[in-house]
């Protein structure tokens, strides 16, 4: 069987200390997943073993038991250095350290035999095969075992672990299951809860269930809209991986969907006290505020409704400050202008703010449905009928989950309504309200 051959390196696009921005899904998928592949290893990617931040029992397995490791020191991300130290102070050698050429970092590399691979002006690998084949033949000369770790290198008489077999081979044995139940999941998905939840109870105590094994089965309840599931399932989960940021925020997120919009309140604004606002948490949290107003909007309590209105437009502003990359609260804060009798005058300065953050994503990353949903709505806004149209055809082709399109769907009814209300044309928003709800059914 394959050894093991664990990475460790941020994910998505990040930004270094001078604000050039690395995608490092690319880099991963054209250089460093291949190279392992060819140098006769199997990857496994950090990633996906840390949620909000967490470092946990499997991740110090896979750090400490993994044969091999190759290490992006690239924008210096704290959790990648961290890994890095434990496995140094673990492993006399066997670990690879790679780096984008011309980012900086915080101490010389060289001493460490550091790999540099090239990253065109977008952030995206403009050498993938020589680099590939460069990373692949270190990995084959770690065949033969030279320390690498400087804390064996410099300490004289360090003791060197003697890692048991059956250790390993029960680290392998977890592996295989975790991947055996991820694959598990992804079918289970597409069958519908009942099929989720018999995984789930074929599973052992949560307590005692990998950490990513848990995550993925609290984000497939999510997926089939199981919102009692979700809410069930953190109660069991350990604290540690309970008091995470995401399944914190999935959590308000179930519940509001509950309409228990209080307690989901609550939680998001734990959340943002303690950590800060971000998009994601003032997102989910503007969309309490959104149900809200609806809710009163059906009451008839005029009053009340208009302040969860700009609580909403507020939180969601908030949001999209925290980070401006990130459309998705920028893109709700100005569709609920839209309901604001008058229009709210904030609306038409974001707009080009919003489809600017919107344009860069879609021209620098592979694009999902929200990066297309999110144009649509901005040519609805605008009017652009034609270029609504092109959003929505893109828009359907990615559709992953059914709660997608029936989310934008109920969005631009919203514009549509208050355009109606206003004497404004907006039949033809219908027709695209239409074909998102056709997607919604399946």
């Amino acid at each position: 069987m394959k050894p093991y051959c664990f990475v460790l390196m941020p994910f998505g696009r990040k930004t270094d200390q001078s604000g050039f921005e690395v995608d490092f899904d690319k880099v991963y998928d054209e250089i460093l997943r291949p190279a392992i592949d060819d140098a006769g290893l199997n990857p496994i990617r950090a990633d996906e073993e840390i949620f909000g931040g967490i470092i946990h029992k499997p991740m110090f397995e896979r750090l400490m038991l993994c044969e091999y490791a190759v290490a992006d020191l690239t924008t210096a991300n704290a959790n990648v250095f961290y890994e890095l130290g434990v496995r140094h102070g673990i492993r006399p050698h066997s670990t690879t350290l790679v780096f984008a050429q011309g980012l900086r970092l915080p101490f010389d590399v060289a001493p460490l035999r550091a790999l540099p691979y090239e990253l065109d002006s977008n952030g995206i690998p403009s050498k993938s095969k020589d680099d590939r084949a460069s990373l692949a033949k270190r990995l084959e000369e770690c065949r033969t075992p030279v320390d690498d770790s400087p804390v064996f290198q410099l300490v004289t008489g360090m003791p060197r672990p003697n890692i048991a077999r059956l250790k390993t081979d029960t680290f392998r044995d977890v592996i295989e299951y975790s991947h055996e139940i991820k694959e598990k999941l992804r079918k289970a998905r597409a069958q519908g809860a009942e099929a989720i939840k018999t995984i789930e109870q074929e599973l052992a105590s949560i307590a005692d269930i990998d950490p990513a094994i848990i995550v993925d089965l609290y984000l497939s309840y999510r997926s089939v809209e199981d919102w009692e599931a979700m809410v069930d399932l953190a109660a069991k989960m350990p604290p540690m991986l309970t008091d995470s940021i995401l399944v914190q925020e999935q959590l308000g997120f179930a519940l509001n969907r509950m309409g228990k919009h209080s307690d989901a309140e609550r939680i998001l604004l734990n959340v943002i006290d303690k950590h800060g606002p971000s998009s994601e948490t003032n997102g989910i949290l503007g969309r309490v505020y959104k149900d809200l107003w609806k809710k009163h909007i059906k009451t008839d309590r005029s009053k009340i409704a208009i302040g969860y209105l700009k609580k909403a437009v507020d939180c969601y502003l908030k949001g999209f400050e925290a980070d401006w990359r990130d459309a998705y609260p920028g893109i709700n804060a100005v569709t609920l202008m839209e309901l604001s009798n008058p229009v709210d005058p904030r609306q038409e300065k974001l707009l080009p703010v919003v489809r600017y953050a919107v344009e860069r994503r879609l021209d620098s990353m592979r694009p999902d449905y929200w990066d297309f949903a999110s144009l649509l709505e901005i040519n609805v806004l605008v009017g652009d009928r034609g270029q609504a149209d092109d959003a929505l055809s893109k828009a359907l082709t990615v559709i992953r989950e059914i709660w997608e399109p029936k989310t934008t769907a109920n969005n631009l009814e919203l514009i549509r309504r208050a355009r109606e209300q206003r004497g404004e044309e907006s039949e033809w928003i219908t027709e695209i309200v239409d074909e998102l709800n056709k997607s919604a059914q399946g």
